[in-house]
């Protein structure tokens, strides 16, 4: 029986090469993402092993709609994005504005991969597998977004303890600076790109290949005994722990 795969934020950089490197590992998968053109040219690349659906994955009620196939091998967590790039900065004093700021950042990145989650779990085959991505912001900061995937990361250790009876695994995939994404918006500076670099043991930025590569392993049946773990995948510039 084809394995089948669901992947949020699929249709750009990280979900992306996750949703390629499952389908090279022959699952059909299911990419889901708020904007339809990604997702439709992300299909016609990888061809008939990917299936589209355009949805906001925060939004509980249109996720409560939504179609998923009756058998979910792998759920990919990959929605997200630091909601404060590009965002005007509340005042100082702002409490409201400042509210807002971080409520963005933890829906679009704990709360919409809980809500994902728990639509699907009904639906999450025997021995399977939750990955949900991080970000090395959960170790260094970077307000409400760095908040945002510390809670994921707590969220996960719960996680894999309420799915582990099934021998259904739940990790987070960490990355550090990835530089074929939107995440940056065009906004990231020589200056800090070379900053972020310099932190590194190897010199040199993430590609999403580098984190999709972590991904199909702990989709496959060698990683069964790894859950509950953070993988830091961000060339050492965080050291684990």
């Amino acid at each position: 029986m084809q394995r089948t795969a669901v992947v949020t934020g699929g249709g750009t950089g990280i979900g992306k090469a996750v949703a390629r490197e499952l389908v090279e590992a022959d699952f059909q998968v299911l990419i889901v993402g708020r904007r339809p053109a990604p997702l439709a040219e992300v299909a016609a690349e990888l061809g008939s092993s990917v299936d589209t659906l355009a949805l906001d994955v925060a939004d509980p009620i249109a996720l409560a709609a939504a179609e998923f196939p009756e058998r979910v091998d792998v759920l990919v967590n990959s929605a997200g994005g630091n909601t404060d790039i590009g965002r005007e900065r509340a005042p100082d004093g702002d409490l409201i504005g400042l509210r807002d700021s971080w409520l963005a950042n933890l829906t679009a990145n704990l709360l919409s991969a809980m809500l994902t989650t728990e639509r699907l779990r009904p639906s999450l085959a025997e021995d399977g597998r939750v990955i949900t991505i991080g970000s090395i912001a959960a170790q260094y900061g970077a307000a409400g977004y760095g908040a945002a995937k510390a809670g994921v990361e707590a969220w996960n250790a719960e996680l894999a303890f309420t799915l582990g009876a099934a021998g259904i695994t739940a990790n987070v995939v960490s990355p550090g600076l990835t530089e074929d994404t939107e995440f940056f918006r065009g906004r990231l500076s020589e200056q800090r790109r070379a900053t972020l670099i310099g932190r590194t043991a190897n010199k040199r930025a993430g590609l999403s290949v580098d984190v999709a590569a972590v991904v199909g392993f702990l989709a496959s049946p060698a990683s069964r005994h790894v859950t509950g773990q953070v993988l830091h995948v961000n060339g050492g510039a965080h050291l684990g722990g």
